[in-house]
């Protein structure tokens, strides 16, 4: 063959190949791709995030998720925050009955702390933001209950916001500093002569580098590093302080010197594992349970070759193969904040109040602001059990209930028998505050169900039926459904379907 010729039929096949086989950032989406995308990186995407999407190439979905994100939430923040707080101080001088008046008035701070960040996650333009700020929220695991200290859960939440997709290691050293962490983890006792370890230990285990990857002796080390970072108690702020700091020569995972924490920090920064580490947590909360590790290591030299950005290791995440894979789809359980975050904002539910949502997630077991232990929440299969799978499907046939009247829908949620975690604490005006928010939540089935060219009273076409299927299910159904339901009622077969929890 001439050579002339041989060059066009191999620019002929090339072009052929890519046209038939294409490459992962060149795929386009259609609908049922965005709203995978969009499940997997926010809560469940309504038919208007749908279109936005809808067109776009893998590549380009990926970056305009990625520059619509936030460092500051949207939702205006209860006005309590704005008051300096009770001093250690001023509270141990007060009277027992003071005292216990000022506790319950922190729990009802902590209560409005929660419904203002569900708020945020509900009416957020940018839920890929809060998403990465619930993910850092268990990542670097602190609890209200330890804390006791609601302007500083929300000091340290805000921080989380600032670089849910900024800096890896910018925000490991704020975090070295963050006071709620300070004191969640013990650090604020951590001085020379009588090093606490807690935090040195959980720093190197849970945020950096995992099990295994370091030896008893650097916690030691690591802990005298961090003598003398503590909290001001009556101000709640950070305080280094000079005269508690341990000034002799540490070894932390071989190397030696006269550092404190920010030095130390940067030594785990510099392990190829910590990038890592922090890439396959990514992986099981973005893509699967099961972390490929070549991807993995791939993906985590990106990470450290662009000093720890957060974006880049979720582009390299959202771009890979696996990410879009159909194996891969509907393999993830929703979290508790997901599937009742997630419903309210695709069905496009009514209400005044988030307290309802609020103890709803704290019911199955997403308490916000508290995370069971130091390890946080399991998350992954962990979310599903006999028990929560019922009391899932429970809460959903409460909230499509919302087409009730309101004086039996209050009836229904006040007297299910369910007792909240935190109910006792509402007190009588909560409690009526809850009842006036549960007969305001709304649903219309017949906007909704109209977005497919069916209503309420109707029976879906074959076509619908397909359609508001793909709508509301990462995948086929479980079992099958009755096709002689009308609209509502097969949304809300759907809606209890097992595969709806899941994404």
């Amino acid at each position: 063959m001439p050579a002339l010729a041989l060059d066009s039929y191999k620019m002929v096949v090339t072009i052929l190949l890519l046209l038939i086989g294409g490459t992962v950032s060149a795929q386009q989406l259609d609908e049922v791709d965005a709203r995978f995308f969009l499940l997997r990186t926010g809560f469940a995407p309504d038919h208007a995030e749908v279109a936005r999407y809808s067109r776009l190439s893998r590549e380009q979905a990926v970056e305009q998720v990625l520059a619509e994100t936030r460092t500051t939430a949207a939702t205006a923040v209860p006005g309590w925050l704005d008051e300096p707080p009770i001093s250690y101080l001023h509270f141990k001088d007060k009277s027992d009955d003071e005292k216990k008046t000022l506790r319950e008035l922190e729990q009802r701070h902590a209560f409005e702390l929660r419904g203002w960040w569900l708020r945020e996650m509900l009416f957020t333009p940018t839920p890929l933001t809060e998403r990465m700020t619930l993910f850092w929220h268990n990542h670097f695991t602190s609890s209200q209950q330890k804390v006791r200290s609601t302007s500083l859960m929300y000091r340290q939440n805000s921080l989380f916001r600032q670089q849910a997709l900024g800096n890896f290691g910018n925000l490991l050293h704020a975090i070295g500093r963050d006071p709620a962490m300070l004191l969640y983890l013990d650090n604020s006792s951590n001085r020379k002569g009588a090093p606490n370890e807690n935090f040195a230990r959980e720093v190197m285990e849970l945020f950096t580098l995992g099990e295994g990857q370091y030896n008893e002796q650097d916690v030691k080390e690591a802990a005298r590093a961090l003598t003398g970072w503590s909290v001001e108690r009556d101000t709640g702020e950070f305080r280094s302080r000079p005269d508690a700091h341990d000034m002799g020569s540490k070894t932390v995972l071989g190397v030696s010197g006269n550092f404190d924490g920010d030095a130390m920090f940067d030594i785990l920064l510099a392990q190829p594992v910590c990038a890592e580490y922090v890439v396959a947590k990514l992986w099981r909360e973005f893509i699967s349970p099961r972390p490929d590790p070549r991807e993995v290591k791939r993906i985590a030299r990106q990470f450290r070759d662009s000093r720890y950005d957060i974006k880049t290791a979720l582009r390299g995440l959202f771009l890979a193969p696996a990410f879009w894979e159909a194996s891969n789809r509907a393999t993830l359980v929703k979290s508790p904040v997901e599937l009742v975050v997630g419903t309210l904002r695709q069905f496009h539910f009514s209400y005044d109040d988030p307290l309802p949502f609020t103890f709803a997630v704290g019911q199955l077991g997403q308490n916000l602001f508290n995370p069971p232990n130091v390890k946080g929440w399991p998350g992954g299969d962990a979310w599903i059990n006999s028990t929560t799978l019922l009391a899932r499907k429970a809460v959903l046939e409460r909230l499509f209930r919302a087409t009730e009247q309101p004086a039996a829908r209050a009836r229904v949620l006040m007297q299910d028998g369910t007792r909240l975690p935190g109910q006792q604490a509402l007190g009588r005006e909560g409690k009526i505050q809850f009842a006036n928010a549960v007969t305001r939540i709304s649903f219309d089935p017949h906007a909704w169900l109209a977005g497919f060219g069916s209503d309420d009273a109707l029976v879906p076409d074959l076509r619908q039926r397909l359609a508001i299927q793909r709508a509301v299910l990462a995948g086929e159904p479980s079992m099958p459904t009755n096709v002689a339901l009308h609209g509502s009622a097969y949304l809300r077969s759907l809606v209890m379907d097992p595969v709806y929890q899941l994404k």
